[in-house]
């Protein structure tokens, strides 16, 4: 099992990965994923996300260790253990960021990587099916990006309140300019998910020098004089070893590459040496600049028909699986969110700081299902969190999870952000056309007063959860803590890249799998360069 590049992960940037290497059929490409090919149905359809989170057979059902800044609770991470990783899973919502994000990367020492840089890669992966007004969006790549199939009339009276309230409607917020409120674009094709899978992976599964391993585990990279030179992987009968004779690209996500390198002697060495594991390489900031964003959820009950009370029962639920069956549209359709906004909290800020996810339905816990009563969500994150946490090894067995330390609101600006995001979207609720059609603020309610700050801060905290976008434990950079160089190297260790959200300096402002799918692109450009 000799290939010239193993892919390690076909998430996001993986299948991007491996697609790229292949594509010129001079290389032998093997892609390593620890779980399933991605044939449950549910993948498939744009809201299985439901039924395919906190599934074990696509999510690898992480879990944080109890963190103070959110009340010391321990709260879900879910990301995609399946062929197509998060992308199979997620909400489907497609976000590239601010060009400043990308600025400040180049600025920070990660040269190559500026908005100027990066936008081609950006353009390259996409098929936009809308209006380019910009010139800015890619209209002949792989990934299909589309407006939603489904509408509501609450999402849109919540935009056109916004509008009232003094924000600006922005039809493309991946186009010349973040800033104003809208509806999300997703990552769809028709009427079903397209996942980085199916955009980079199905149309090319008959090419003869693509290896499509699933359902194998790796289990560590081993470094020969200095070098990497094969995976470990389990398949569950035995341990195989596949062997690289140019590189392995450690494309496994956030908690998965920081993982597989520890276990692989490279991290902190005292932190190793404390587990048994013989250090290869002392890298200290392996697992650490951990960020992600998360979300405030205030909830109102509304008189209009929301998707709590439009799946009530198993009728209504069954004429909305036959409409999608016959037209592909309908509430089988639905994104997590429908509308969003991206917006200041301080006039002075030269770019949105918070972004909104308006949802049509509402729950305490969604894998426990909807309320039982019409309600939307108006969820909002702080988009550049300062709070950083890290996760460590909890054994040298690679099937234990590691330990998650989020470290949430940390800081006091983050705080002061987070609370005034909650009171924008209390106030937006007060404008019309919106207003006329809330019943009541369930969440946070009217036991926590508009101005009451500390009040809502300790709401956000009991009750805040993941966006599932945890990002930058791979950090690139030319700094004592970077993991990776610019070219997306592990410092100190040749033929071994790590090319996925974890080599984040800092996180994007808005959903992370567009930058995820980014970064595959540019780290195939920079391998295939040198080769």
């Amino acid at each position: 099992m000799e290939f010239d590049y193993v892919v390690v992960g076909a998430g996001s940037a993986g299948c991007a990965v491996a697609n790229r290497l292949s594509q010129c059929g001079n290389y032998r490409v093997a892609l390593i994923e620890a779980g399933p090919a991605d044939s449950n149905p549910w993948i498939h359809v744009p809201v299985g996300y439901f039924r395919t989170m906190g599934n074990p057979k696509s999510d690898w059902r992480y879990e944080t260790q109890p963190d103070k800044g959110i009340a010391g609770r321990s709260i879900p991470w879910p990301r995609g253990r399946v062929l197509g990783g998060s992308s199979s899973i997620n909400g489907l919502l497609y976000v590239r960021g601010q060009p400043q994000d990308f600025d400040t990367w180049s600025q920070l020492g990660c040269t190559g990587w500026s908005w100027d840089d990066v936008l081609p890669y950006f353009k390259r992966s996409e098929k936009w099916d809308g209006v380019d007004e910009s010139g800015l969006r890619g209209k002949e790549g792989p990934l299909s990006v589309q407006s939603s199939r489904l509408n509501r009339d609450i999402v849109d009276h919540w935009v056109d309140a916004a509008v009232a309230a003094g924000y600006r409607r922005n039809y493309d917020y991946n186009g010349a300019d973040q800033e104003g409120v809208g509806h999300f674009q997703l990552t769809m094709k028709g009427g079903r998910r397209c996942s980085a899978a199916a955009a980079y992976l199905t149309p090319f599964k008959s090419r003869k020098n693509l290896k499509i391993i699933t359902n194998a585990q790796t289990k560590k990279v081993n470094i020969v004089n200095g070098r990497a030179s094969s995976v470990e992987i389990d398949t569950k009968s035995n341990i195989d070893t596949i062997s690289a004779k140019k590189e392995i690209i450690l494309s496994a996500g956030s908690i998965g590459s920081p993982q597989i390198l520890m276990l692989s002697g490279i991290g902190s060495g005292e932190e190793l040496q404390n587990l048994g594991i013989s250090v290869i390489r002392d890298l200290g900031g392996v697992g650490k600049n951990l960020q992600d964003h998360l979300q405030a959820r205030p909830i109102f009950k509304t008189d209009l028909s929301t998707i709590n009370t439009e799946t009530s029962n198993y009728a209504k639920k069954a004429l909305i699986g036959l409409q999608y069956i016959l037209t592909q549209r309908g509430p089988m359709t639905m994104a997590a969110s429908l509308g969003t906004g991206f917006l200041k909290t301080e006039d002075h800020l030269e770019t949105p700081d918070i972004q909104f996810h308006i949802q049509p339905f509402s729950a305490d816990m969604p894998s426990k299902g909807p309320h039982k009563f019409s309600a939307f969500t108006a969820s909002v994150l702080q988009l550049r969190p300062e709070s950083k946490g890290h996760l460590t090894l909890k054994s040298p067995n690679y099937l234990d999870h590691p330990d998650i330390h989020p470290n949430y609101l940390s800081t006091a600006t983050d705080c002061k952000t987070i609370v005034k995001g909650v009171q924008i979207a209390r106030k937006i609720a007060e404008h019309q056309p919106l207003k006329k059609h809330i019943l009541e603020e369930y969440a946070p309610g009217s036991d926590v007063p508009l101005s009451d700050e500390e009040g809502t801060l300790d709401w956000v905290r009991r009750t805040a959860v993941t966006i599932y976008h945890p990002t930058g434990t791979c950090k690139m950079g030319t700094d004592e803590m970077s993991v990776v160089t610019p070219n997306l190297k592990v410092r100190g260790v040749e033929g071994l890249r790590v090319a996925d959200a974890s080599i984040m300096p800092s996180i994007t402002s808005g959903n992370t799998n567009a930058p995820a799918i980014m970064i595959g692109e540019k780290a195939s450009d920079l391998i295939l360069k040198e080769a």
